[in-house]
């Protein structure tokens, strides 16, 4: 049975509650929570800030990859969301990429608190071969993902639409997924993702493959 916080206005509670280099640093794993991943540069961190109304609740940077810990937000006393490290070129040295990505997989893994993963794509652009990688992992996993296609101010309306229905067509074999267009710097789809995120945080366990 899912039981679905009231509203959005619980994303606009949210504050920093700690940041995690390794697994055994990670916060207690009870209630729920919904994690942000995707390409450096992308715009995850300001999507973070808009969807909770926060301008410097994560960190922004115009250097990919600043973001190199798992980054843990409170919401109330069971809701969380979680920033993960961003990933493609952000340079960082081949020791730590490796270290994360053994992080990024038993987190995906083992945690069960996890609900969903909202996953930003820059709109200018189709999704990468790492993008694709873990929208396929979240399928196996029969994990809910939904995509915020970013930076929708940079193109026009109708350029906009067409982004959105060729991503749409693209990843149509792709199960339990959603996808919209986002722009933190205009507000657009901000309320539909805040929607997304909260019904995302209202989901029961999932079940994890034997």
């Amino acid at each position: 049975m899912k039981t679905v916080p009231c509203d959005t206005k619980l994303l606009r509670q949210a504050e920093y509650l700690g940041a995690a280099h390794r697994p055994r640093d990670w916060l207690e794993d009870s209630g729920s929570e919904v994690a942000f991943a995707g390409r450096s540069n992308v715009g995850k961190s300001s999507a973070i800030n808009a969807i909770t109304g926060r301008s410097r609740l994560a960190r922004t940077s115009k250097t990919p990859g600043r973001t190199q810990q798992i980054i843990f937000f409170r919401l109330d006393d069971q809701h969380r969301l979680v920033d993960l490290p961003g990933y493609g070129f952000a340079k960082v040295p081949r020791e730590l990429q490796r270290h994360w990505q053994k992080t990024l997989q038993r987190y995906f893994a083992e945690r069960v608190s996890l609900r969903g993963l909202v996953l930003p794509v820059d709109s200018r652009r189709q999704p990468t071969m790492l993008d694709l990688q873990m929208l396929n992992w979240c399928a196996a996993n029969d994990l809910p993902v939904h995509v915020l296609l970013t930076k929708s101010d940079k193109l026009s309306r109708s350029a906009a639409m067409t982004a959105l229905t060729q991503t749409r067509t693209g990843l149509a074999n792709i199960p339990h997924l959603k996808i919209q267009l986002f722009s933190a710097t205009r507000g657009t789809g901000v309320e539909e993702a805040r929607q997304h995120i909260v019904e995302l945080l209202g989901n029961s366990p999932m079940t994890r493959p034997s």
